[in-house]
């Protein structure tokens, strides 16, 4: 004999939300854990989905839309002019990631670029190769490390 189990509508909402904040963070966004928990700690307060509240889901969706939807490039080129406009779809997840990191650190992509120039004496990060990105993102992380420390 089989149970059927009843799924609510709230369980079943919070479940959706749940996987849309991971696919947003993890495939479009491409952040990696301790990112991510970054991120949830300076919006919500918590560093694991699973404790969010419906408000505290929402909250975290519209972050990460906010960064990495059409309308974030919009706002971001209002805030922050030097914000790449189309990058290459083999770099673009890791853009999503710089951004998110300068978001975090409420630096702006004119941060991005002058690493960019000084690493790799390439004027623009959309410029950069994969690999070029990659140790970008590294370089970002120390920074972000470093920033813990003191704060």
């Amino acid at each position: 004999m089989r149970k059927t189990i009843q799924v609510t509508g709230a369980a079943q909402r919070r479940t959706a939300q749940l996987a849309a904040i991971h696919v947003l963070a993890n495939k479009q966004l491409g952040l990696d854990r301790e990112t991510y928990v970054a991120l949830l700690s300076r919006v919500s307060g918590v560093t694991s989905s699973a404790d969010l509240d419906g408000k505290g889901r929402q909250k975290v969706l519209d972050e990460l839309r906010r960064l990495s939807g059409d309308t974030a490039r919009r706002r971001a080129h209002a805030e922050m002019p030097d914000t790449p406009d189309s990058p290459r779809a083999d770099i673009a997840p890791m853009i999503g990631k710089i951004s998110a990191m300068l978001a975090e650190a409420s630096r702006t992509w004119e941060y991005a670029h002058g690493i960019a120039r000084k690493m790799f004496k390439v004027e623009r990060v959309e410029w950069l190769n994969p690999d070029q990105i990659h140790r970008l993102v590294a370089a970002l992380s120390y920074d972000q490390q470093r920033r813990g420390r003191k704060a």
